[in-house]
């Protein structure tokens, strides 16, 4: 940022003949504050934006998954025993199996699938979504948990 010590902006010497100077500097500060302000209101919303369906994690001291891959499946597995695909609710496995194939269809590489389990829930029925899951031919499936 630049700022003159002169506050006239008519000339009165010869050279000039009593023109107004073009003034060539740009006031930044108005555009300065304007990104701090959107900056902190993106980091404020980035949070709520991550999950759709809230559900409460159990607690684990698991190693945080790399972000290899950016574009994960997420399936939720609420307390009261439904299944979401984002923010879709799915009826049964059958279905999200389907869901999840048609998906995939048409992606070269294998989608890492996270599965969120409401901490409430029998192991049973976690594990029977992840065998299907799993037999259904996707490898790459990741439990989510709260770090402790």
């Amino acid at each position: 940022m630049g700022a003159t010590l002169s506050t006239k902006t008519r000339s009165r010497g010869r050279r000039t003949g009593g023109t107004f100077r073009p003034m060539a500097e740009i006031n930044v500060t108005p555009m300065v504050d304007v990104m701090l302000v959107l900056l902190i209101v993106f980091m404020v919303a980035a949070p709520l934006l991550t999950s759709g369906v809230p559900v409460d994690l159990p607690k684990s001291d698991a190693k945080a998954i790399s972000d290899e891959d950016n574009k994960p499946i997420e399936i939720t597995l609420a307390k009261d025993g439904k299944i979401y695909i984002g923010d879709q609710e799915i009826k049964n496995e059958d279905v999200l199996l389907q869901q999840l194939k048609a998906m995939t269809e048409g992606s070269s590489d294998d989608r890492r699938i996270y599965i969120r389990g409401d901490s409430a829930l029998q192991y049973g029925r976690i594990m029977k979504i992840i065998g299907a899951v799993n037999g259904a031919g996707f490898t790459k499936v990741a439990l989510i948990s709260e770090h402790k």
